[in-house]
């Protein structure tokens, strides 16, 4: 299974830019996983246009959205418990904050950094895309998490 992943779009609408990327690297995913700051339902709409969407919502979400989607959720694929929140606060320790959230789960897959992340500790996979269009450090990344025998992920710099 292959999910594709974003975080951090932080758009009003989705530009023809944003669609091309979102096209041509999404085609042969199965779902989208948006871990939250779509800042507008037109991403949503637009990504769930193409996938299934599963999606939580982010600290710069509106109102709207944050009633709309949880802040948190795990979902199950290929046998794997994946939890899924945006997280919060300053960088430095955003893995150990959203470890907190969950019990009993095999991946964390997370935003809020714009920084992309692809690692285990101990058992967890720790998974953060990154931001397709507001990088700070390290360039605009989106990723695809392969889900067969053990959960791996993959880190696409656009």
């Amino acid at each position: 299974m292959r999910i594709g992943v974003l975080s951090d779009t932080h758009l009003r609408e989705p530009d023809s830019e944003f669609k091309k990327l979102i096209e041509f690297h999404f085609r042969d995913v199965d779902k989208i996983v948006h871990t939250g700051d779509f800042v507008a339902w037109s991403v949503a709409e637009y990504l769930s246009s193409l996938k299934e969407l599963v999606a939580v919502s982010g600290n710069m979400d509106p109102p709207e959205i944050q009633k709309a989607l949880p802040r948190k959720r795990i979902i199950e694929a290929e046998g794997f418990r994946i939890g899924l929140i945006h997280g919060g606060g300053p960088p430095f320790g955003i893995e150990s904050r959203v470890r907190e959230e969950f019990d009993e789960i095999d991946a964390i897959l997370y935003g809020h950094t714009h920084t992309p992340a692809s690692h285990r500790v101990k058992q967890i996979f720790f998974f953060n895309p990154g931001s397709p269009t507001r990088s700070f450090w390290h360039g605009a990344t989106l990723g695809i998490l392969h889900i067969g025998e053990r959960i791996e992920g993959e880190i696409i710099k656009i």
